[in-house]
């Protein structure tokens, strides 16, 4: 089979499709013939040798996917072979075919396009473990997300709104800004124009945002202790600026704050397999009503991966970059499966 790896760090050029041995399910595992997969910043990171897959793990590319179950190995008793389904994997993403463990598979919603499928595992697994578990955001709350543009920013937006929470976002460009004000974004604040936390606290009536999503960390880290509201919480889910910073905590401790972070790849699959019951139960529903369906910003072919990358890498996107290696992945599958 046809699988994207990178033999040495680097740019977009870096990126290779070799042919390689196609994988055999072990036990608990889904054989699952790869239409779409979901590019997202840290297969980037991968790329550029910063990120590497946790042990034991492919090297082949790829944290999403969507596609159709081939064959699956003992112990398997959820899906069967024809089922469309879509999942987070630790790697293997990039290829035709790739190993799921059935325990964080979901069922594709017929309301879903395989591209949109493959767009939504990394990004809703996310947002909801890191948003409305660990950051606790309630319906009337306020949550600030940082990169609103991005895959996580339009996700994190659509469940926010769809819970019932006001959401305030910063992103880079005004064009950027009306793209999220229409996807529902209630305040939009262009960072390379305005001081974010001062134009937090005036959408808030001086009171600052309740929960705090940031990917960004460097400078940002003390600016969030900053803009948080009292008795607020921010959610660290990456650091683009950096992790190694001077921050002044008493913020923290004055204002009676919970700060709180983690990464998706490396848990457990127990772990991934309760947050995968979880949006099962309260996301998917609204998926397939239409409400919270991953916003796609452009779709490439297999072979032109590299071309996807360095989209990404402009950070010029709204929405999710997708790959596909199936013909129809974007037609709904209610039309073609």
């Amino acid at each position: 089979m046809r699988a994207v790896v990178a033999p040495t760090p680097g740019g977009p050029e870096a990126l290779k499709i070799i042919e390689t041995a196609k994988p055999v399910p072990g036990e608990g595992e889904l054989l699952v013939k790869v239409h779409a997969a979901g590019i997202n910043r840290p297969d980037v990171m991968q790329r550029q040798g910063l990120y590497p897959p946790p042990p034991g793990a492919s090297d082949i590319f790829g944290l999403e996917l969507a596609g159709v179950v081939e064959s699956s190995g003992p112990g398997t008793t959820r899906f069967k072979p024809g089922d469309a389904v879509m999942a987070l994997v630790h790697s293997g993403a990039y290829a035709e075919w790739a190993v799921v463990p059935e325990a964080v598979a979901l069922p594709v919603p017929k309301t879903m396009s395989f591209v949109e499928a493959g767009a939504f595992p990394e990004t809703y697994f996310t947002v909801w473990s890191n948003l409305f578990e660990r950051g606790r955001l309630q319906p009337g709350e306020t949550v600030l997300i940082h990169g609103g543009a991005s895959g996580i920013g339009t996700t994190a937006t659509l469940l926010a709104k769809a819970f019932g929470s006001r959401v305030i976002v910063t992103v880079g460009s005004d064009e950027k800004c009306a793209a999220c004000l229409k996807l529902g974004a209630d305040v939009a604040i262009n960072y390379n124009t305005q001081d974010f936390v001062m134009a937090a606290r005036e959408a808030t009536g001086g009171k600052g945002p309740d929960v705090i999503l940031d990917m960004v960390g460097g400078d940002y880290i003390q600016r969030n202790l900053e803009a948080v509201a009292v008795d607020g919480r921010i959610s660290q889910i990456a650091f683009q600026q950096g992790a190694r910073v001077d921050i002044d905590l008493t913020l923290l401790m004055t204002k009676r704050l919970t700060l709180v972070g983690s990464t998706m790849r490396v848990r457990p699959i127990p772990m991934k397999a309760q947050v995968a019951a979880a949006l099962e139960k309260k996301v998917l529903p609204l998926v397939e009503a239409g409400r919270a369906k991953p916003l796609i910003d452009s779709v490439f072919p297999f072979e032109r991966v590299a071309d996807a990358h360095r989209k990404m890498d402009a950070s010029a996107h709204i929405g999710k970059i997708v790959l596909v290696m199936q013909e129809g992945a974007e037609a709904p599958r209610s039309v073609k499966a």
